[in-house]
């Protein structure tokens, strides 16, 4: 079996969630002997993981570009991923005409327009509006595509609950984890506070802001001696307003290796007022035996029924509670570092969520385009929605050749 995935930028596992998350993907198609190109319309980046070197195949392509379409039709992939709802509003139609055969897949990485739903609830107050323009886009393009991969239990329920999405055209598939290594640094081998995350990620900047105004006053001011240190990638030159060194908070830049940055430290901080799917930077703290205190946004569908060791909450002070404990109490901090080693094995092992994820695609791949027939809405959508989208791109297109 071929796979196209066509991603938004090039994976950089080192610099945000979505980009390991596409890292991981990569290497299970590779893994199961599947054939795999890799494509993108992103500008090439220092930071990116060295395809190629993993056996994948990489273009470049463009937006708005009719030469994609006799590119993918030699290609003739069996299946085709969109790294998120944007790729497949691009170049899901050219998809359909060039390669019919080709069974159409969305990672959704995390619903896009929950955050948003979620970030103009914090702005704005009120009740949590789901039916925005955002949603109709994202919700369109998962009903027009033959199966979405979603990262969370909540997007899953939410889907199906709120937007009448079919269970068939979704796979729940959550953070793929490597074993945990638990022979790292122990409580008093540790000091200080850590945050980690990439700065381009809206929900992190607000984290940021948010733990340094609201709650590391709090926390330093039953541990004087005590630090935070933000790591993150694709600083911005306001971040540097944070750093304050005789308040013990230092901005770092870039973590070149979350799990060895993240090791060193006591406590992992992840006070996220908004945002969706799961967290890269809680994953990490598992991983990296490091104990993190998460509000219930940075701790949703990480845990499930397991237990997190720790109270999980959203006000500035009982979140600082919580990280002072932590930082404090030995036994406390031992038993969220074993929780946090049973999650990571018991929810989200690759050797166990790998095999799932290839049986499924495998199995639609079998069913073939055939199936479409019954996802009415879909067509639907393909036949009005999608026709609009697909119009706006060859105008575009012929704009461009005319020049200015």
């Amino acid at each position: 079996m071929r796979i196209l995935l066509l991603g938004k930028t090039w994976p950089e596992p080192g610099s945000s969630a979505a980009g390991g998350r596409t890292l991981e993907l990569l290497r299970t198609f590779h893994a199961a002997g599947w054939p795999t190109v890799f494509a993108t319309a992103a500008v090439a980046s220092p930071h990116a993981a060295d395809l190629e070197g993993m056996g994948i195949e990489c273009h470049a392509i463009a937006v708005n570009d009719s030469r994609f379409d006799p590119w993918v039709r030699d290609l003739r992939p069996d299946l085709v991923v969109f790294d998120r709802y944007m790729i497949e509003e691009q170049f899901g139609w050219r998809v359909e005409q060039s390669c019919p055969q080709a069974m159409r897949v969305i990672d959704t990485s995390d619903l896009h327009s929950l955050r948003e739903a979620r970030r103009r609830q914090l702005k704005d107050g009120g009740a949590l509006d789901l039916f925005h323009d955002l949603a109709l886009r994202e919700v369109a393009a998962i009903f027009r595509s033959d199966l979405s991969l979603i990262i969370s239990e909540v997007e899953m329920g939410l889907l199906q609950a709120s937007f009448q999405v079919p269970a068939s055209q979704l796979a729940h598939l959550p953070l793929l984890l490597p074993e945990p290594d638990e022979n790292t640094l122990g409580f008093e081998a540790r000091a200080h506070f850590v945050m980690i995350g990439n700065y381009l990620h809206e929900p992190n900047w607000d984290a940021v802001e948010w733990c340094c105004g609201d709650v590391w006053p709090l926390i330093r001011a039953e541990l004087p001696a005590a630090e935070l240190h933000v790591f993150g990638a694709y600083e911005p030159a306001k971040a540097r307003q944070w750093e304050n060194k005789a308040r013990g908070i230092l901005i770092r830049g870039r973590a070149t290796d979350a799990l060895a940055t993240l090791g060193r430290y006591r406590v992992n901080l992840a006070p996220l007022r908004f945002g969706a799917g799961q967290k890269g930077k809680v994953a990490d703290g598992f991983l990296s035996g490091t104990p993190t205190v998460a509000t219930p946004i940075a701790a949703e569908s990480m845990n499930g029924p397991l237990d997190w060791g720790c109270a999980i909450l959203a006000d500035a002070e009982g979140f600082a509670r919580t990280a002072v404990s932590l930082h404090q109490d030995g036994e406390i901090w031992a038993r969220v570092r074993r929780q946090g080693f049973a999650i990571a094995r018991q929810r989200l092992s690759a050797r166990d969520w790998r095999p799932r994820l290839i049986h499924r695609l495998q199995t639609l791949v079998d069913s073939g385009p055939g199936q479409r027939h019954q996802q009415f809405i879909g067509r639907l959508l393909r036949h009005h929605q999608h026709r609009s989208t697909e119009f706006m791109s060859r105008w575009i297109e012929a704009k461009n050749k005319l020049g200015p």
